[in-house]
């Protein structure tokens, strides 16, 4: 069961954005077929729409473990995780960043949460996961990680 769960949606100015690639592909396309423009612009679209969903992580956390994306550490093995937004947040992306530390960060998501990594044959000295809601996540983390084990 999960305590926490947020899928990492591309903002919705990127889905307009890239309908530029409709009218980029009839222009090309017209000289040569209007119909196929059409058909090829729609497909290529709809692929990138695709790419967008299949390519947006999930951030989890159950009540042994935090799962970003495709890694997972136990709860055992994190510390005490920090929320940032807006200029803070911006620091922690970038002059602040560890070079070693694990990202799961999107750039139309501003805010992160930072999360220690206490296992010492870890490699990352700690997570850094962009989150809409930073707060709900270091509050569930905490608990989770805090709580008692059956």
């Amino acid at each position: 069961m999960d305590l926490y769960r947020e899928r990492l949606w591309a903002a919705p100015w990127l889905f307009i954005s890239t309908a530029l690639v409709i009218p980029a592909s009839i222009l090309v396309f017209a000289p040569i077929s209007m119909p196929v423009g059409i058909v090829v612009a729609i497909v290529l679209y709809l692929a990138i729409v695709g790419m967008l969903i299949a390519s947006s992580p999930t951030i989890r956390v159950t009540k042994s473990e935090l799962i970003a994306g495709r890694a997972a550490i136990p709860l055992t093995m994190i510390g005490q995780p920090t929320a940032y937004k807006d200029d803070e947040a911006s620091l922690e992306r970038g002059q602040r960043l560890d070079a070693r530390a694990w990202l799961l960060i999107r750039g139309w998501v501003k805010p992160v949460v930072k999360v220690p990594v206490l296992d010492v044959n870890d490699p990352a000295p700690y997570w850094v996961l962009s989150t809409r809601n930073p707060d709900r996540l270091v509050r569930v983390l905490d608990e989770a990680r805090l709580a008692p084990l059956p």
